[in-house]
């Protein structure tokens, strides 16, 4: 058995994604299979992927359905042991799946985490100061290992294929990376930290985080929306008792007026999205 599926979603992405190829096939683990899903690219990101002469890499091409569904669609055809996802703008350190992999397996874990670094003009931020390897069991410890709440990515961890098998990204939908990795993290049963390898996150001035419109936001709103009910619905004790999250938003003339926002136990009307006017506890 293959030892890590990665699988790349590409969408119009010929600027970058030579470079996120490159990385992958210079990784010091080689027993790696990489899927590349071209979602219906109409530049020459395709011309770019067909270049490549390597029988670790498969190249699937689909009708553009967005980042969630070609992610869906190489989970379906993976055949790895682990599974792990990459941006097609990002790449990663030549032994990142090597490490990965060999703690993963080292402490019998379904999920490997990395620390990543967050890219872009002027700027190269380490997020998660990873130092130590240490194994998570509780599902609470999971997810602030993992800063899952602010930082929920998928991309800088390894999977088990095994705990993903009733887990897919909701397609049509921005911001999916939190539930799905709250999910993970939830059906897992240790999540191991991986020190000395770097996850590179490079801040496309065209990513989704900077070119947010209407649907992107109400998108935001959804995904903390879900995460909360899914905390609530599972008795997930989370120590930010003030994660909230936007259930309702009321607008004139496309400006927002007043939001409906809950936590874990409470909810409150906000007007402009800052002066609280009601708030309550509730069980």
């Amino acid at each position: 058995m293959t030892k890590i599926s990665i699988i790349i979603p590409v969408y119009n992405c010929e600027k970058y994604v030579a470079k996120c190829v490159d990385s992958l096939l210079r990784q010091t683990l080689n027993d790696i299979e990489i899927i590349l899903i071209n979602d219906g690219s109409t530049d020459n990101s395709l011309g770019i992927l067909k270049q490549y002469n390597d029988n670790r890499i498969k190249i699937i091409t689909k009708a553009n359905g967005g980042q969630s569904s070609a992610r869906n669609v190489g989970m379906e055809i993976a055949k790895g042991e682990y599974i792990g996802f990459v941006d097609s703008d990002d790449w990663v350190a030549p032994d990142y799946y090597e490490k990965l992999y060999n703690t993963a397996i080292k402490y019998h874990a379904d999920i490997a985490m990395s620390d990543f670094v967050r890219i872009g003009v002027r700027k190269y931020k380490v997020r998660l100061n990873i130092t130590e390897e240490k194994v998570y069991e509780r599902i609470e410890n999971k997810i602030k290992a993992a800063n899952a709440l602010k930082e929920g990515c998928v991309w800088n961890k390894i999977y088990k294929r095994n705990i993903l098998s009733n887990l897919r990204f909701c397609e049509g939908m921005f911001f999916e990376d939190g539930p799905f990795t709250l999910r993970a993290l939830y059906a897992c049963n240790k999540l191991v930290t991986v020190p000395g390898t770097l996850y590179f996150y490079f801040q496309n001035p065209l990513s989704t985080v900077k070119t947010m419109d209407r649907k992107k936001r109400l998108d935001k709103q959804k995904s903390k929306a879900d995460m909360l009910e899914f905390i609530k619905l599972n008795n997930i004790n989370i120590e930010d008792k003030s994660y909230w999250a936007v259930y309702k938003t009321y607008t004139l003339f496309n400006i927002v007026l007043l939001t409906l926002q809950k936590s874990i136990n409470t909810k409150r009307f906000m007007l402009f999205g800052v002066i609280p006017l009601w708030q309550v506890a509730y069980d």
